[in-house]
């Protein structure tokens, strides 16, 4: 199996070790012995990404050994979608689509945000993440924050890093990153 150069820096990731407290996200305590879907069911912010988890069929896979990176947007990020698109992405017949965009949102390591910061400054101030769905990426760090902006231009913000998981980390975003339009 070949590594491209943004795979080999984030698979050396996975051995960073995990803080001692994760924050609470939505409203709950996140548990690092617990994995990604065992958390995310119980945040009151991220009732919209766990449906569409469900409705696509990704249970199994994120709640899987991993690790993983997910950055999770949260209910207030997917109603900045135009009006019917969550609605029409978790139709059965849209399953597709919708796992496309969500694995958009998987990197298939973990990467805690001061690895994300290094590499982004390593490579310049840009660096670009090939995600499991085929998307590629470009995180940036100014000022403390790391962005991400999908290959559409749009652009989600890490409210909350470094949610240490018994399979990877989740990063809460602002807003949803899309597949290539």
């Amino acid at each position: 199996m070949r590594f491209t150069h943004t795979a080999l820096a984030l698979l050396t990731l996975a051995a960073a070790p995990a803080f001692a407290q994760n924050p609470m996200v939505g409203g709950a305590k996140m548990f690092p012995e617990k994995n990604i879907v065992e958390n995310a069911v119980n945040s009151a912010d991220h009732t919209t990404l766990v449906a569409a988890v469900k409705a696509a069929g990704l249970v199994e896979t994120l709640s899987g050994e991993g690790p993983f990176t997910v950055f999770a947007p949260t209910n207030a990020a997917f109603e900045k979608l135009p009006a019917g698109t969550v609605e029409t992405l978790l139709k059965p017949e849209n399953k597709d689509k919708l796992t496309q965009i969500l694995t958009c949102h998987v990197v298939a390591a973990k990467a805690m945000a001061a690895d994300v910061q290094k590499m982004v400054t390593d490579d310049g101030g840009a660096h670009k993440v090939k995600t499991v769905g085929g998307c590629e990426l470009t995180a940036k760090a100014e000022g403390g924050k790391v962005t991400l902006t999908d290959e559409n231009g749009n652009v989600a913000t890490v409210t909350q890093a470094d949610v240490a998981q018994k399979n990877g980390v989740i990063h809460v975003i602002d807003a949803v990153l899309l597949p290539k339009s």
